[in-house]
């Protein structure tokens, strides 16, 4: 365990902070590489591992070594291989895996917009439209779609890992109608339609997102209980409901921001729950990687992540009332609101 007696120095220290693309892009090329589904419970040689996923041994060797410096794959003293926490959540099969999240946060695009930083830190504004001359999902969509299926593959496993804690958390009992604004392939949705089985719900997404909603809501046994709604939040949320679910879509620059909540408001109307859940820069525990993705937010779609003041702020120009802010889980907190009367 790093102490402060053990800590490398400063000079050392920063030296690995301004190397680290090369951990994240090792990263990646586990990931990509399938390494860590190919290594099973019992330690493996770099050369049986290299047959395996078919890369050269000697180079992979040196990949597995530097991951294992950050404790993602370990290095046994007869020069084998073996798992750790870390690499075994690059496994497909892992119930908690972050495989599509660390591929989405290296995808190529990212190489390109982070040399930029300090350009959008004197302008304020994201650095995509310059790159390549269109709005960030705009790019995605129609020119990057393998990068956006690696976006859906990573927001869909982040909202299924987290749909069963935001459905134990909310109690909607008395209500009669959710709807999932930007929700993904439905997973908060399903979980909330399966601990109230009288409810009716509606999932509101992009036209492409949606047509790849969980078949348990477009054909399965949560059908006759959803309508699946596609288009932009930011233009229309044309879905009246008690209930508007709200989650990792605030990040957006501010009048996109503004125009989501004003949409959820003014067809909700007085008296409508409203429960917008983020991840917060002032969340201690989670700081490392929200301060990181704050910054990328600058760069693609020029939007921040929230500190608990400033999202409140946005809640409450928007019309809302808050009633309680609750952690969901160790990386999300729920702000539960109300439309002002």
């Amino acid at each position: 365990m790093t102490t402060a007696e053990t800590a490398p120095p400063p000079s050392m220290r920063l030296r690995e902070l301004v190397f680290g693309a090369a951990c994240a892009a090792a990263v990646r090329a586990a990931a990509r590489l399938g390494v860590a589904d190919a290594l099973g419970d019992s330690p493996m040689t770099a050369e049986d591992l290299a047959a395996a996923v078919k890369t050269e041994p000697g180079p992979l060797r040196r990949l597995l070594r530097a991951l294992s410096c950050h404790g993602v794959f370990a290095e046994q003293e007869d020069g084998t291989f073996a798992h750790t926490g870390m690499s075994r959540l690059l496994r497909e099969d892992d119930p908690n895996s972050l495989r599509s999240i660390s591929l989405w946060c290296t995808e190529p695009w990212t190489w390109d917009a982070w040399p930029r930083l300090d350009e959008a830190l004197r302008s304020g504004r994201n650095v995509v439209e310059d790159l390549y001359g269109k709005e960030f999902f705009a790019y995605l969509n129609e020119d990057a779609p393998e990068s956006a299926d690696v976006f859906n593959r990573a927001m869909t496993t982040s909202s299924r890992q987290s749909a069963q804690d935001v459905a134990a958390l909310l109690d909607l009992s008395g209500s009669t109608s959710v709807a999932d604004v930007g929700g993904g392939q439905g997973h908060v949705l399903a979980s909330l339609l399966d601990k109230y089985p009288s409810m009716q719900g509606s999932l509101l997404d992009l036209p492409r997102v949606v047509e790849n909603a969980l078949p348990r809501l477009r054909e399965g046994d949560l059908a006759d209980r959803s309508r699946i709604v596609p288009g932009d939040v930011r233009a229309a949320v044309p879905v009246r409901a008690d209930v508007y679910i709200v989650k990792n879509i605030l990040e957006w620059d501010d009048e996109s921001t503004a125009r989501t909540l004003g949409n959820i408001v003014r067809t909700g109307g007085p008296g409508a729950r409203v429960v917008v859940i983020e991840n917060l820069v002032d969340d201690t525990p989670s700081m490392r990687f929200s301060t990181a993705m704050d910054l990328l937010l600058l760069l693609n779609v020029g939007g921040a992540k929230h500190t608990a003041d400033s999202l409140a702020s946005r809640l409450t120009d928007a019309g809302l009332v808050i009633d309680a802010i609750r952690q969901v889980n160790p990386h999300l907190h729920a702000f539960d609101c109300t439309v002002h009367g």
